[in-house]
């Protein structure tokens, strides 16, 4: 049995093509899931490594055997600084066989909305959300293995709620990728990206797996429901990233491809200007001397460095009300409260004019609300993005399409939709599943692979 995956960076699925059956696996219930996961026991952090007595006496005794190693002789603190890194290292090494031993059992992990309420609940260990926004970019080597091993967990869970609800053994899949990963080394980070989820895939138990470019697996779920041929641009716009396809779609003869873009920007991007433009000024953005990077620290929980540095600034010096709003962020998973409360707003402000979040836990009574036009304004640097992609596609085709299939959790954002109509007026809008056309493509895809 092969399935489809779509490994999201907000949201993750699975389904299978079983005769003529889409069949979406379940997950508590529901056909996709959040694509987080928590642990309850925390991860080692490099900054936490402190020396005790034993280790002091260890770095005093390779300081000794560096010294009688023989070659150029070395200054004392070059070779305590040597001795210090290895005694770092081995603590570091002894922490993450702690933390995998602990973790390594799926029972101890929980997946979506129930691993950002358990961290709530917990007050304390791991929690890691949207791990593929982080697969592209430079990263030191145990975070690689970081990285890769919670992936793997997500997958993992996927493969065996999969096998439980199919009833059979499941140990290959197609899975989706987007056209460009977020990355910030350039072509290396896609290719680093797709290594590190072959990786995982294998960690997983997956015994083959292959990908396909998301935009082209929501072409052929488009190709199932259109009985006549016809050219249709596919505009998948999700949380991490956009992709679009042009594609020849319907009718009795196969789906084709004939060409794919894509920017390394989504939904996420949107949920951080919202924050940026109408939550951060409560905590001092635009009215105090604190840098504006720290409250991109706060607003962005799917990168783990970032909140990492944000809970560790000292804001003690900070006057009321910023000071002690910002700790008050800091504790007891405030970042994740504030980063779902925005979310929320811009999902509300798709169908609502106002849209408001309750900041309770960082102050009584204090609130935020925004607007539709808040959103609009917050959204503009995203849209020219998305405009300036619309307008590269034009440019490229010899003639328009006939319709534009729009899919992705962003595709139901009015001022999205305005922004491909408006880029090909006689085209037919058709709105597909904003949160499964991706994944019933690539289920089809497996079913034929």
């Amino acid at each position: 049995m092969k399935i489809g995956i779509d490994f999201g960076t907000s949201y993750s699925a699975a389904a299978a093509r079983i005769d003529d059956d889409l069949v979406h696996i379940r997950f508590d219930g529901q056909p996709q899931f959040r694509t987080a996961v928590f642990f309850p026991t925390t991860l080692p952090d490099l900054d936490d490594f402190a020396l005790d007595a034993a280790m002091e006496a260890e770095v005093e005794a390779l300081v000794r055997s560096l010294r009688s190693a023989g070659g150029a002789p070395r200054p004392t603190a070059q070779l305590r600084r040597d001795a210090i890194r290895i005694v770092r290292r081995q603590w570091l090494e002894a922490r993450m066989r702690e933390a995998e031993s602990s973790a390594a059992d799926l029972q101890h992990a929980v997946f979506g909305e129930a691993a950002i309420e358990s961290y709530l609940l917990e007050g304390s260990g791991n929690l890691v959300q949207s791990p593929k926004s982080m697969l592209g970019f430079n990263l030191h080597p145990r975070a690689k293995e970081t990285i890769t091993g919670i992936a793997a967990h997500i997958l993992e869970h996927i493969r065996l709620t999969a096998s439980q609800q199919l009833g059979v053994t499941v140990r290959a899949a197609t899975l989706g990728r987007p056209v460009r990963f977020r990355s910030s080394m350039g072509e290396a980070g896609g290719e680093q990206a797709l290594a590190l989820l072959r990786e995982a895939a294998a960690q997983a138990g997956f015994d083959s797996i292959e990908f396909l470019e998301e935009p082209a697996a929501a072409a052929l779920h488009y190709h199932a429901e259109s009985p006549q041929r016809h050219t249709t641009l596919v505009v998948d716009i999700g949380g991490g990233t956009t992709d679009i396809a042009l594609a020849d779609v319907g009718g009795d003869a196969a789906p084709r491809v004939r060409r794919a873009w894509g920017v390394a920007n989504g939904g996420t991007d949107v949920d951080l200007a919202l924050s940026m433009a109408q939550v951060m000024p409560l905590f001092g953005k635009g009215a105090s001397r604190i840098p504006v990077h720290h409250f991109v620290e706060a607003a962005t929980v799917q990168d783990m460095p970032r909140q990492r540095d944000f809970h560790k600034r000292d804001f003690g010096h900070v006057d009321a009300p910023f000071g002690p709003r910002l700790q008050a962020l800091q504790r007891d998973g405030g970042t994740t409260r504030l980063y779902r409360g925005v979310e929320g707003m811009k999902v509300r402000l798709s169908e609502d004019e106002t849209a408001g979040h309750a900041l309770d836990y960082v102050e009584p009574g204090l609130r935020v609300d925004a607007t539709r036009a808040d959103l609009e304004a917050a959204s503009a640097r995203f849209l020219d993005t998305i405009g300036g992609l619309l307008d590269d596609v034009r440019n490229d085709l010899d003639a328009p399409p006939d319709s534009l299939f729009l899919t992705g959790g962003m595709s139901g954002a009015p001022y999205v939709q305005a922004a491909a109509q408006a880029r090909f007026p006689t085209a037919r809008i058709v709105r597909g599943d904003p949160s499964l056309g991706v994944v019933s493509g690539l289920a089809a895809h497996a079913r034929n692979a």
